[in-house]
């Protein structure tokens, strides 16, 4: 059953678009929120993101809706609340099958729930099939570089379903242009069809002062001078290189301890276990999952941000730390370089001592750490949802085939998709 509704009563009044952009008419999207309805790892944070920026700031080039499946009740955050959706009724599993299903025959089951939007954008790697063009979002294709990291069912899902999404789409959004260059050696996926639109910053996310900082740690038992990590709990993620980095500098008599922040993801019940085995349980804090509101305090009062992931399609809690004035140290995996730029430190040895040299250099030097405080905030300043909203817009227009006003021109600091 669906279900279609408008602005929720007494939702905050939009900000309206800050500039037009003479457009030939207003392009219909349908997007899909499922993952800010039902997730609050990176693919919510991402589609929240967004949806929001493009409610915000292209509402003159676009008429967005958004779609989900409404199978536990869950609805859209607070956020969003102000944007018309569309919803059908069924349960997870059966809606991720049913999607490949309607893929590979090609049968409308989706389709005529979508309304009349021109195009369809699927925020996470679950795209529908449909007769309108289409937009997918490819962040990672982890399951493909590090199978292991995945449990067998989801792997044998993805790897039918994902070439084959790929490659009905229209056109795919890459997060990174690691995840571009994935693509291309994984499926061969032609450069033309791959558009590279990095994510942003949530503005909430800034150095916040010491009192705010103290109340948070208290909320949540923190003692101590910290270390922080903020993620999914998932063998990629590299939790057991921080728990032995951690383990050589108890060793010297740092006072450190450190914070894992994150929901429960698979596979993820050996490495806590390493915890237990190098004597931490005392040292380690895993706060699971933490309110929004706090992630900035958590963020601001770290000594240091680690991040020694195996593979990030993005990255965005590189981004967050640095936003909140955090000194980072990560690997060189993936897209993290495109993210932390020249403001982290990179681990030269994936080992923990590798980790804690670089730690060390963060902890014995405040000096060094200060100015990686003020690069990072740098480098974060240059990632921006309006941004990234106004290119998925370009994107939308490139498979539509709109046009703007025949003779209309712009100075080049007001031309929308440069």
């Amino acid at each position: 059953m669906s279900e279609e509704h408008g602005p929720a009563r007494n939702a905050p009044v939009a900000t309206p678009p800050e500039r037009s952009l003479r457009k030939a008419g207003r392009l219909k999207v349908v997007l899909d929120a499922g993952p800010a309805v039902h997730q609050r790892a990176g693919l919510a944070r991402y589609t929240e993101s967004l949806a929001a920026a493009l409610w915000r700031h292209c509402r003159d080039a676009i008429d967005v809706t958004l779609f989900y499946n409404s199978h536990s009740g869950h609805r859209p955050p607070d956020s969003l609340a102000p944007i018309p959706a569309r919803t059908l009724a069924l349960g997870q599993y059966p809606w991720r099958l049913g999607v490949l299903a309607c893929q590979l025959l090609r049968a409308p089951i989706v389709e005529r729930r979508l309304g009349a939007a021109r195009i369809f954008h699927a925020t996470e790697h679950l795209l529908p099939w449909t007769a309108r063009p289409s937009v997918m979002t490819v962040h990672d294709l982890i399951f493909e570089r590090y199978p292991q990291h995945h449990t067998a069912a989801n792997r044998a899902f993805l790897r039918v379903a994902m070439p084959l999404f790929v490659k009905r789409a229209d056109a795919i959004i890459a997060v990174s242009r690691h995840t571009k260059k994935d693509l291309l050696e994984s499926y061969g996926t032609p450069a033309s069809k791959i558009h590279v639109v990095e994510e942003g910053i949530e503005e909430r996310f800034r150095p916040v002062d010491e009192e705010e900082i103290r109340q948070v740690k208290e909320r949540h038992g923190i003692r101590r001078p910290y270390l922080l990590m903020v993620g999914t709990l998932e063998p990629r993620k590299n939790h057991q290189l921080a728990f032995e980095a951690l383990a050589r500098l108890k060793a010297e008599g740092r006072p450190h301890g450190l914070v894992v922040v994150g929901g429960g993801g698979w596979l993820f019940e050996s490495v806590r276990s390493k915890v237990e085995q190098l004597q931490l349980t005392e040292e380690v804090l895993f706060a699971g999952r933490v309110p929004d509101e706090d992630l900035p305090a958590l963020y601001s009062g770290a000594d240091c941000f680690l991040m020694p992931s195996l593979y990030e399609g993005f990255g965005i809690p590189v981004l967050e730390a640095m936003a909140c004035g955090a000194p980072v140290v990560c690997s060189k995996a993936s897209s993290l370089p495109e993210v932390a730029g020249s403001a982290a430190r990179y681990i030269g040895a994936m080992t923990g001592e590798g980790l804690a040299v670089e730690v060390r250099q963060v902890l014995s030097n405040a000096e060094a750490a200060a100015q990686m405080r003020r690069d990072g905030l740098r480098q974060a300043a240059r990632f921006c949802w309006r941004d990234a909203a106004m290119q998925t817009v370009d994107v939308y227009r490139s498979v539509a085939g709109g046009v703007w006003e025949a003779g209309a021109t712009l100075p080049d600091e007001e031309r929308p998709f440069s």
